[in-house]
């Protein structure tokens, strides 16, 4: 066995052990597709049935009003209990002859009044139907749509701080809301990422079978941002499984376990502890590194650290001929090459340029790409 293999085997035992103390935690929630609500479902529901409760009360108001205008044909007399009976019959259904209206006035109200409360209800009753018992079905369905159109998104696995920050810095780089899948198991947190019309998943990010309804093969990007480093462990394993390609960026938060991480199939991997501490640290004799980088990260920014591909306008030029741009590194075949390193510098065909770009010059370019 190679050492790959036995790296590989060592990993899938971890990921088993990690899966089945998540397992006994009750961690295996089903997965739930949602999308932006205009109310929640309980609300949803006690407004419909006070409507309804309206609606019958009008109804029942009109014919104690009207009451001579209808007859018993069982008994001939219209009590406070006809009434009640023939409210409900007649909001519910067509009524069965034993009590009619037979005035001109009684049978106008039926016609023009009770008629169309009666069609009113029936439709709050469908839709009722429709949204608590058909919509499970049609949720399937569209986890199948899902899983056909999704192309080139981004999947983010938790959207607590972390995450609903990324989710917030995506927007403002251009992406679109339908083109994010939120992956989270709190529910308050989930109806806020489907509040701000985010595609969203409710359940486990570990699970294989939420990951690639999510379209995990399909994705451009993975942020795995979920709270607690062994969740972390296991989701980054999972959808390194699944999807061998696809960039994933993981948020780690112990220090301590960014090798781990790293090991398991992250592309890049982010302390958010290590880093606030060397800021903190720097701060202690800078007063504007903070905020410089702060600004420098964050699209909020009037500029911008930029890392993208060498234009042909820019090929053999020194990196401090570009205009509009101060380039801080050009990566090469994998290589980090530093401005301090190499004494004349030039600019090649393929080279990867890390570059600050002020606002209105990073607009520019992106309009003329």
């Amino acid at each position: 066995m190679t050492g790959a293999d036995r790296s590989a085997t060592g990993f899938g035992k971890v990921r088993r052990t990690l899966r089945r103390i998540r397992l006994q935690r009750g961690g295996g929630a089903a997965p739930i597709l949602l999308r932006k609500a205009a109310a929640p479902p309980e609300v949803t529901l006690a407004m419909r049935a006070l409507l309804v409760l309206v609606l019958v009360f009008a109804v029942f108001g009109v014919f104690v009003l009207d009451r001579e205008g209808l007859r018993d044909n069982i008994d001939g007399h219209i009590s406070l209990i006809d009434i009640i009976y023939f409210t409900m019959i007649t909001v519910t259904t067509v009524g069965y002859g034993d009590i009619v209206p037979v005035s001109d006035h009684a049978r106008l109200i039926d016609a023009f009044f009770v008629t169309p409360v009666r069609i009113f209800v029936w439709f709050i009753f469908l839709g009722t139907a429709y949204q608590f018992i058909i919509q499970k079905l049609v949720e399937e369905w569209r986890m199948t749509r899902l899983q056909e159109q999704l192309r080139d998104h981004v999947i983010l696995c938790g959207f607590g701080h972390s995450g609903s920050m990324a989710a917030g810095e995506l927007l403002m780089r251009g992406w679109k809301p339908d083109q994010i899948v939120v992956i989270e198991q709190d529910r308050d947190e989930i109806a806020k990422a489907a509040d701000r019309g985010f595609i969203c998943l409710h359940g486990d990010a570990s699970s294989e079978e939420l990951l690639a309804m999510a379209g995990v093969a399909r994705a451009n990007a993975v942020l795995v941002c979920l709270g607690r480093d062994d969740t972390t462990v296991l989701t980054v394993l999972t959808i390194r499984e699944l999807a061998k390609d696809v960039r994933l960026i993981a948020n780690v938060s112990e220090p301590e376990n960014l090798k781990l991480v790293k090991a398991g199939g992250a592309d890049v991997v982010v302390s958010p502890p290590r880093f606030g501490g060397v800021l903190m640290a720097d701060a202690v004799e800078s007063h504007t590194t903070v905020d410089f980088v702060s600004e420098l990260l964050s699209y909020r920014g009037g500029f911008q650290l930029v890392e993208r591909e060498a234009r042909p306008a820019e090929i053999g030029r020194t990196p401090f001929e570009i205009p509009g741009v101060l380039v801080v590194e050009v990566r090469r075949g994998g290589r980090r090459i530093g401005l301090w390193n190499e004494k004349g510098l030039r600019v090649e065909p393929g080279d990867r340029l890390l570059a600050i770009d002020s606002e209105a010059v990073l607009k520019a370019n992106l309009a003329g790409a």
